[in-house]
């Protein structure tokens, strides 16, 4: 990792901080960064966030000091080009970014582009559980050797959790100590307004057994197959029913499942949903059955809104979060009756929603915010 260069980038509030992610999609990233992008500039700090089509999801959530550049073309030059011209113009003190493609765009930039703008990294996965999921020997070999030589050019790296810190500093060989956790922003002063939101769903009324709620894409990371074999097992022994937030190529293989099973007809396959807090405010139980993680959002918020969480303890982010299981299960990756017991457990004996909540205190937006200013050196 570079040196600490001249403070004097670091100390101009004047001069923007550029959040860079042109590869702008629906996921967690997306939303996290454009939640840093908000709190920043409530914190008094001019913020320039180069972004996707303007009518990418959850913009609309800035405040109109946040200065939007729409960079729609794919073409990893034609971004480059943006960003050398954007620097050159801007001088912005800080440039941030979140996504491996998006990394090594601004890190050419920085190669050719002098000055003191100061370029900082957020991974916020677990990358190697991530590369061990693929099974490639040659191609871990490959990610791991390119990742190294990439973060050695960065000025600095802010990541979501202490265990995916030490990932990084296994694979890039950079000291723990130059690493810097921030925890993510998830706690927005709208979350609880749009727990509020009406729901229509019949399995939300009043008298029905709860609802245990999945929330991600269907996809190998999430584990949806071990969490539906858990409530089958469970509901066997007690009413109760399993609604699932997300989509993708899983979704045919997980429905059938839950056919074979025998429980289809308590099994809700939803599909993606702009506003999940207003099922995750009505759920009995919440259940994160993830392979890795970097942070586990939803696992935030659902102790913020007050609601009991049963948890994989996989890498990285839920063991940190419930502070090894004081405020909720944590059970082994892919363990089925483990899993089913915990649950069964939680839905029985709930933690109050007022110690729930005190778990993610520091996940506040403004607190979040003052963070990452102060990994820039940017405090004032």
């Amino acid at each position: 990792m570079s040196s600490d260069p001249s403070p004097t980038a670091a100390l101009s509030p004047s001069r923007p901080i550029c959040l860079f992610l042109p590869s702008f999609g629906d996921g967690g990233v997306e939303r996290m960064m454009t939640n840093i992008a908000r709190g920043i500039a409530e914190q008094g700090f001019t913020v320039d966030f180069v972004v996707g089509p303007p009518d990418a999801p959850y913009l609309d959530t800035l405040p109109a000091s946040v200065r939007l550049h729409h960079l729609t073309d794919s073409d990893r030059r034609a971004r480059q080009r943006f960003l050398h011209d954007y620097v050159e113009r801007q001088r912005p003190s800080i440039v941030l970014t979140a996504k491996n493609t998006d990394d090594r765009v601004a890190l050419a930039v920085k190669a050719s582009c002098p000055g003191d703008t100061r370029y900082f990294l957020r991974p916020g996965t677990n990358h190697s559980e991530r590369w061990s999921a693929r099974g490639n020997a040659l191609k871990r070999w490959w990610e791991r050797r390119r990742l190294r030589r990439l973060y050695q050019r960065a000025d600095g790296v802010v990541t979501v959790s202490h265990g995916v810190a030490e990932d990084i500093a296994a694979i890039t060989g950079l000291a723990l100590d130059r690493i810097r956790v921030v925890r993510n922003p998830n706690i927005t002063p709208e979350l609880e307004q749009n727990a509020r939101a009406p729901l229509d769903h019949p399995w939300f009324a009043e008298g029905q057994p709860p609802v245990i709620l999945g929330v991600g894409g269907l996809r190998l990371q999430k584990d949806f197959e071990t969490l539906i074999r858990a409530f089958a097992q469970l509901h066997r022994r007690r009413p109760c029913r399993l609604l699932i937030l997300g989509q993708g190529r899983q979704r045919e293989r997980l429905r059938r499942l839950a056919a074979e099973l025998g429980v289809a007809d308590s099994v809700d396959l939803h599909g993606f949903d702009p506003n999940p807090y207003r099922f995750l405010a009505r759920a009995g139980l919440f259940v994160l059955s993830s392979r890795w993680e970097g942070w586990a959002n939803v696992l935030a918020e659902s102790l913020a809104l007050g609601v009991p969480v049963v948890s994989t303890d996989c890498p990285s982010g839920p063991r940190e979060i419930l502070q090894d299981g004081r405020y909720g299960p944590l059970v082994p990756v892919g363990d089925v009756d483990a899993l089913a017991r915990a649950m069964e457990e939680t839905l029985s004996r709930p933690l109050a929603p007022d110690v729930l909540r005190e778990a993610v205190r520091d996940d506040r937006l403004e607190v979040s915010a003052r963070g990452y200013l102060d990994a820039f050196g940017l405090v004032r």
